[in-house]
This record gives structure tokens, sequence and C-alpha cells, in this order.
């Protein structure tokens, strides 16, 4: 008999429960509506990740047989199990090991980046803990900023080693472990080296389940707001398609409700001077994109040919993919496109000096950040973005302003780099980019019009997805991926030659953009990602223009500026390059 096909019987607080063999207490407790606090455990089956390493000691219950504590996390149920959570030695249990973890923490909860989201923090108010009995030595690390889009504070860190569960099992990076023994055990780098000197993607996913603040990204906010309130310059603004289906989760809405209008409307009352939609950039970046792919496969010139919106993804095959880093589009990411267009078309078109515009960007991601900074895209002097803040740095922008989001008026983006197509759109999500883009690259290479333009084959959540597509009697292999493990399992079949393909997307994040470092926490609730997919999706679905070069704006731009996709002047403009750097 297989050890799932075996049934077990315990008690939960005298409540008896059936489950599966190998199921833990903790889940046992779940099934009998009994919760039982957690800290370090995690818990997402769906991306592979489960942590319950038990360090936390928060979540422990009493085994009535044995007579003594547990962490129900880790402590597997057994037939005729009796298991109390709220005895007064469990109870005791408990908030002995948090107010331990709170002996040894920073008191800067007012000032904290995850005031009121933290988890720490929630436990001691549940708990009713208003003083601590423990006192005595704290850790004292240093605050690691190198990366420019990662901050690392080792003093907030309770060791749940969530992050590096994320980095390890799931993104297959390993730049994060726990260093020391004992007191002076410390989550850190290979060596103590400076996070932006390792091969860190800076994807932000060990900052989307870090319970307290010892990952965040790096702030930007308050540089913003010193450029909104600087009359010398021009500052605008543009939002990532993965915003509009998440920032209100910050303001009482549902996940996946679409707010663009109210961003829109929010950020010209925050004072930015004009407000641009990524997906413009979104839908530029796919005519370049389709017109190399096109030029690729003509010329037999070299396949399959990545996707590059994504800067995680992006810095993963410099570090670890050095021999394959001739295979990305050369195209920059619809961020860098929008950036560079207002410093040059948007200030000529507008009589605005370029040297008085400011860029920034709100992104679902953190590695937005670091891409803004690349030598790549900093072009005679001037950097594509200047700032880039996140979804849920936006939404304390707007808090802070007391501004109330729920009543704004629907506001349309700006003209010139403000109109977009449902393309665009589902950039947000897993296989939407390579869906976007197949919609134009039939188009080109037919010369006849598409009439059904969902690809569904290319959709869904599964880690790794193949989908074929007939055009003009050759038949198209596109593959694509989500989260970095995957990424490597991908690209080791290809360096292997064990498949081939023509086309394929990689994003760095669970679910693509929607799933981001940046985005509101999901706190572990992956159906969350689920309805924001489905939100953008839907989003495009009720566009009159679903394919990128129906983008009259975008068109446009290549009468007036641009002369044609894959011209001279947009290899200048929209196209970068990639370089080897050591693997660390």
């Amino acid at each position: 008999m297989k050890l799932i096909d075996k049934m077990i019987n315990c008690k939960i607080n005298d409540i008896s429960v059936t489950v599966e063999a190998g199921t833990t207490a903790l889940d046992a407790a779940k099934k009998a509506g009994i919760n039982i606090p957690t800290l370090c455990h995690l818990n997402l089956h769906e991306l592979g990740a489960v942590n319950k390493s038990a360090n936390c000691r928060v979540c422990l219950v009493e085994n009535e047989d044995r007579g003594n504590l547990v962490p129900s996390c880790a402590e597997v149920v057994t037939e005729g199990m009796r298991i109390q959570t709220d005895t007064k030695k469990a109870v005791m249990g408990r908030r002995t090991s948090t107010e331990l973890l709170l002996s040894n923490h920073p008191k800067d909860c007012l000032i904290c980046v995850k005031n009121r989201d933290c988890e720490l923090q929630t436990l001691a108010d549940d708990m009713n803990i208003t003083e601590i009995h423990y006192t005595g030595e704290m850790m004292s690390h240093p605050i690691d900023e190198s990366s420019g889009a990662i901050l690392k504070d080792p003093n907030k860190c309770v060791m749940c080693r969530r992050c590096t569960t994320m980095c390890d099992d799931v993104q297959t990076i390993g730049v994060l472990s726990p260093l020391k023994r004992g007191f002076d055990v410390v989550v850190a780098t290979a060596f103590h080296l400076d996070l932006g000197d390792t091969s860190c993607t800076y994807c932000g996913q060990c900052v989307s389940v870090c319970p307290t603040a010892a990952l965040v990204a790096l702030p930007q906010t308050t540089s913003v707001w010193r450029r909104l309130n600087d009359k010398e310059r021009h500052t605008v603004v543009q939002v990532a398609p993965a915003v509009r289906v998440a920032l209100g989760e910050m303001f009482g809405y549902k996940p996946g409700e679409i707010s663009t209008g109210k961003i829109v409307s929010a950020l010209k009352r925050l004072g930015f001077d004009a407000v641009f939609d990524t997906n413009f950039g979104a839908d530029l970046t796919i005519i370049e994109e389709a017109k190399e792919f096109v030029e690729r496969l003509e010329n037999n010139e070299t396949l399959p040919m990545l996707t590059s919106c994504c800067p995680a993804w992006v810095q993963f095959i410099e570090h670890q993919f050095p021999d394959l880093i001739d295979i990305p589009s050369s195209c920059k990411s619809p961020q860098s496109m929008v950036g560079a267009l207002s410093k040059t078309y948007y200030a000529e078109k507008k009589g605005i000096d370029p040297d008085k515009v400011r860029m920034v960007s709100v992104m679902p991601c953190v590695a937005k950040k670091a891409e803004s900074a690349r030598e790549q895209l900093n072009k005679d002097g001037r950097k594509d973005v200047d700032f880039v803040i996140t979804t849920r740095e936006l939404g304390r922008m707007i808090k802070e302003a007391a501004i109330e989001f729920r009543s704004l008026d629907e506001k349309p983006f700006d003209d010139l780099l403000g109109e977009s197509t449902g393309a665009a759109t589902i950039f947000g999500a897993t296989g939407g980019v390579i869906e976007a883009a197949t919609r134009t690259a039939y188009e080109m290479m037919t010369g006849k019009e598409l009439k059904t333009v969902d690809f569904k084959q290319m959709r869904g959540m599964e880690g790794i997805r193949e989908a074929s597509l007939e055009i003009n009697g050759r038949t198209l292999k596109i593959g694509i991926a989500h989260e970095l493990g995957n990424a490597r399992k991908l690209l080791e079949d290809i360096r292997q030659g064990n498949s081939r393909f023509d086309l394929i997307e990689i994003m760095a994040c669970p679910g693509g953009c929607i799933g981001g470092g940046g985005q509101p926490y999901h706190h572990g609730d992956i159906s969350i990602l689920e309805k924001r997919r489905k939100a953008l999706y839907a989003m495009d679905a009720g566009m009159k223009r679903r394919k990128s070069h129906e983008n009259e704006q975008v068109m446009k731009l290549y009468e007036d500026f641009l002369d044609k996709p894959g011209s001279k002047k947009a290899h200048d403009l929209l196209h970068t390059s990639y370089s080897v750097k050591a693997r660390i």
C-alpha cells in the first residue's frame, strides 16, 4: 500500500480528524478548523516551495501522549495521536518563542517599511504581548543596499529561512544561506559578500516571502517626492500592466479588480507632469521583437530567440548561462523603451529640454530598480529611467498624500506614449509576451490578417509549457517558463540538445509580473495570482485592438520619428546588449 493511500485517525483538541499518512499536525489542525500561529512555515506546493524547518518554534503544540511540546509544522501525526493546541503549556511555549524573537528584534516598528504588514508584529498583537521579559545582547550586522534593488537588514531576520527556500528550491540561484552557529547565525551571502557582488538576479521572491523587513525592495519614494517638488524638472511616470490588477488590493479591492483609471488619476494628484502607459512600450517591444524574430528565421540566424523583457531573467542568463548569451532578443524592456522615448520623442514634441525630463516607473518588479541602473541603458549621460517604485511603494505614496483612492475619477493616460492594445496588457502574465509576439509575427510573415488571436495553448500556470504554431507551412516550436528553476531546466535541455525551440519566453516570478516581488504581498495564497492573471486576459478580450501593430500611436511614432521597425534609429534607441558576468 502506498503511503499516500493510508489514512490516519488522530485527535486535535479532542476533535477526531482523518488525514493522509504523512500529514503534519499543523495541516491536521487546519482540517479540523483550528488555527495554529506560524512564522517560519511556508507552504507553496504550487511553486515547489515547502519550508518546514521548524526554526521559530512559534507553532508549538502539546503532544498529549508524550506530554511534550512539538512544532506542529514538522510533527507528522500517527494513528491515534492526540494533539492539544490550547493547553497552558502550548500557549506559554508559543508566547515564549515569540518573546525571544522580539527580544532580538529592532524596536523601530513605527518607521519600518513593513509596519502593519509584518508577520512578527501581527503575532505579537495576536498573543497580546505588551512587554518583553527577556533582555540581553542583540544582533548587530551591517545593512546591505549594494544591489540598488533589495535592502537586506539581517538585524530584522528571524531565521525563518523562507528566503533560502525560495532562492534555493524555486529560483535555484543559491545566493542566500545560513552562516555560523548559535547566536552568531545569520542568513548571508557566501563570504559575506555584498548582494550586488553576487549572482543575485534581484527577482525579489525572497522579499515576497520574508515575514519581517529583513528583505525589502530598496525604497525610492523619498527621491521621487523630491523630484515632484522640484519645479525645474519635468517629472513623468509610467505604469506597468500588472500594477493595474493588483494596486487596488492595498485599498480594499479584491485581487484582480482593475483600477487603471484611478491609478492615472492618483498619479496626477501626486503631481506628475504626465502619466504614460508602459503598455505602449510593450506594443513597441512586440513590433521590434517580431521584426527581429522574422529576420532571424529568414536569415538562418541564432535560434531560439528569447524574449528579454524580464530583468531578473536577463541577469540570470548573464551569470548562469554565458554560452547562451547570444540568444535573447536585443530589444530593451518596455520600461526602458518608454523611458528612452520620454527623453527624445516626447521631449521633442513638447519642446522640453531632454535633460530636464525625469522618468519614474511604477513596476510590479524589484529587479526593475536594478535594470534602470544598467550601463547599457544609459545613453549620452541620460538614464532611460531615473527612478523605479514598486506597486507597494505607490500604494504607500497615495496613502501618505491622504488621497481617497476609491473615490477618484477614472482618467486616461496622456497622449504620445499612452495608447495600448490587448496584446500589451497580457505582458503581465506568464505566456503573455510570447502570445502577443505571435499575433504580430504571424501577420508580419504571412501578410494576412490573423482572425483568431487567442492562443490559449500558451496560457496557464504550469511551470514549463510548450506550444506550436503553423505559419507559412513552417511549424514554430514555442517554449514558456516562469520561475527561474524552471528556466534552468528549459535552458539546460536546450544546451544539451534535448529540446528544439524557435521562440522562448521566460519570466522570473511565479505567474510572471503578476507575482512580482514588488506586488502587494499574497502571503502564500497563490489563488491571488490566478485572479490577477485572469483579469489581464479579460482586459485583453474586451479591447477593440488586440495586436500590437494596430496601436495607432506606435505607428505614428514610426512615421514621425523612428522610420520603420528595425531601423537604425530604432536600434539606437530601443535595443541593448548583454555581458557575461561571474557566477558567485
